[in-house]
């Protein structure tokens, strides 16, 4: 019988215990990996938003509690498009509504229609909406296939009925899921007038885009530029909380998994103490002893570990459902989850099992085999 093989046949003789460890290991797994994905996942569908207009940078209110609650006024827009290096800024209010069941949260772009090429948008059909257009929209190719519409239709939105003037790309499927209003007829509508969400910016050829980012940041400290997926905490806070929760409660994970571990095998310990004496008596040593409590523990943390990662994905698609969250949340198993199990089970696993298993290396021989 090989060392291995000793291992299972320990592990399986008391299988009871085994898979109730392995699932109090997976529980707390489960808990960290869904909201490592489910975050994550936000964060992706936020960063989405900045993705749509083809600019070199983003620029959104500092601090603010979320993307969409950002708000820029038409004076430091304006100052923004004075920036040296800036060539162009586009001004986008972003919106949702709740039209339906199946698009709790649909995205409702306004931008006037001479930034739409500025801003990445391309005709697959129809024509632009005008500048005061009234109660016209331009819906993108996927919402446009979602809902059967077609140009000349007409769209329920914002308390009225649209005339579908043409349908868009833009290249993104974050934008090409939602709609395009004429920008005032999107501020009236929110009773925000000269207020947009974001603005897009393009800077003149040849400029360094670090630069002048940070020197749109420095003359105006209320707004915040974001170039990346990774700087969006600078101007959606619920995000940044929402990271330290997940490392809160991975910490927590482990501390609670390590007591529970530990208790466990502390019991195991006791009922075991006979088994240990016979072992140290035929000449085992203390780091064979070792290797053997240590090798059961690391293999009930993977055997967790796979389990918590495939509850997660369960739990993280019901999540997904949530008529709050459906449309808004894609849960995203990075690898970087993945090692967040493993981590996760491992440590509290080895932290667990660290006392249990010294104590049965230092036990003697004589002692343990009159153990009753």
């Amino acid at each position: 019988m090989t060392f291995f093989d000793l291992i299972i046949r320990n592990l399986w003789k008391k299988k009871a215990r085994s898979i109730g460890l392995a699932f109090a290991v997976a529980i707390a797994v489960m808990a960290v990996v869904t909201l490592d994905v489910t975050s994550s996942g936000l964060e992706q569908s936020a960063a989405s938003i900045i993705s749509v207009g083809k600019a070199d940078f983003t620029v959104a209110q500092k601090g603010a509690s979320s993307t969409l609650s950002s708000t820029i006024d038409k004076q430091q827009l304006a100052r923004i498009a004075q920036t040296p290096g800036v060539a162009s800024a586009v001004g986008v209010l972003v919106e949702t509504q709740n039209l339906n069941a199946d698009n709790p949260v649909f995205i409702e772009i306004g931008i006037n229609p001479g930034d739409l090429a500025a801003f990445g948008v391309k005709l697959v059909a129809g024509q632009p909406y005008s500048a005061a257009g009234t109660n016209q929209v331009m819906l993108g190719w996927r919402a446009a296939a979602n809902f059967g519409l077609h140009v000349g239709d007409h769209f329920s939105a914002n308390g009225a009925s649209n005339t579908i003037v043409g349908i868009y790309s833009t290249g993104n499927s974050f934008g090409d899921a939602g709609a395009m209003f004429p920008l005032p007829a999107i501020q009236g509508y929110n009773r925000l007038p000269g207020i947009v969400t974001l603005a897009f910016v393009k800077v003149t050829p040849g400029a360094s885009v670090a630069s002048v980012a940070a020197r749109v940041g420095y003359d105006q400290p209320q707004l915040t530029t974001i170039r990346t997926a990774a700087q969006f905490g600078r101007a959606d806070q619920n995000l940044v909380y929402l990271q330290a929760a997940v490392n809160g409660s991975t910490v927590l994970a482990i501390l609670i998994g390590a007591v529970i571990v530990g208790n466990t095998m502390l019991l195991s310990l006791f009922e075991r103490t006979r088994e240990f004496g016979l072992l140290r008596a035929i000449g085992w040593t203390r780091r064979r002893t070792v290797a053997l409590l240590l090798g059961e523990s690391l293999l009930l943390a993977v055997l967790g570990a796979a389990i918590g990662v495939g509850l997660s994905f369960a739990i993280a698609a019901g999540l997904s459902q949530l008529p709050a969250l459906k449309g808004i949340l894609h849960p995203n198993f990075t690898e970087g989850a993945f090692w967040r199990a493993l981590f996760t089970a491992l440590v509290m696993t080895l932290i667990g099992a660290l006392y249990p298993t010294i104590r049965a290396a230092l036990l003697s021989p004589l002692k343990a085999l009159s153990y009753e």
